[in-house]
């Protein structure tokens, strides 16, 4: 039987700060990730040559070897000619992203960045290189959701939900376990220009609870306090 970790995509990070390395392990996993782990850029290419990642988020700054010449190596060999490659740098001009894209990286992100920014964009990237398909069905314990028929069902059981309460799903089935304050959700599911009450994210919360949890089902949206909402399995 198939390992089903080998699914998930593995993502090297090269990265000579330990504490950012170890955040981005941890959130990369917590998505979903499986995570290799380079400090420098020999170490990069020797880990890229015993086993070939998904993408790489190559810090520009590094020990010995800088970040430009190991994409410029990794572009180079003809089995990691076509790797995704998301340079991650504290330069913030613009000549310094063009001179990043022109060595061969793929996409290029500033620090500070969002994990949410980071995580969207390497998706972007593994679709395109077709190591992470698009997804036409989102599944999450016993809920699943067909985004091109646009049903829902939890159990086989369907699910009846107004637009809102679709769109609201379909963002925690996206990102699971993740906890989201109202902003980020009326950003995320209503729009950024649409001018809506963060109370108004609890009205549409209760709503969806009570469409998608039957009798003796257990609530999956977990409600943390004074944080937001997440689907999840553990109890708040």
């Amino acid at each position: 039987m198939p390992d089903p970790a080998m699914a998930r995509p593995l993502v090297l990070v090269v990265e000579d700060e330990a504490a950012l390395a170890t955040m981005l392990r941890y959130n990369l996993e917590k998505q979903g990730f499986r995570v290799d782990e380079a400090a420098d850029g020999q170490e990069a290419l020797s880990r890229i040559s015993e086993t070939t990642p998904d993408i790489v988020l190559l810090d520009w700054m590094l020990p010995a070897m800088s970040g430009l010449e190991v994409c410029r190596q990794i572009r180079r060999r003809p089995a990691t000619r076509d790797l995704p490659v998301i340079m991650v740098t504290a330069r913030t001009e613009d000549q310094d992203a063009v001179r990043g894209l022109n060595t061969g990286a793929d996409d290029y992100i500033t620090k500070p960045f969002s994990t949410e920014a980071l995580i969207a964009r390497m998706r972007a990237l593994l679709r395109r290189s077709g190591s992470l398909p698009t997804k036409s069905t989102l599944a999450f314990d016993d809920i699943t959701l067909d985004l091109a028929s646009h049903r829902a069902t939890r159990n086989g059981r369907a699910l009846h939900l107004g637009p809102t309460e679709f769109r609201l799903l379909q963002y925690f089935l996206e990102h699971p376990r993740r906890v989201f304050a109202r902003e980020e959700l009326l950003d995320a599911v209503w729009g950024k220009d649409i001018h809506v009450e963060p109370r108004t994210v609890d009205v549409h919360i209760r709503r969806l609870r009570k469409a998608i949890n039957g009798p003796e089902e257990r609530d999956l949206i977990r409600t943390v306090r004074a944080a937001g909402y997440a689907i999840d399995t553990e109890a708040a």
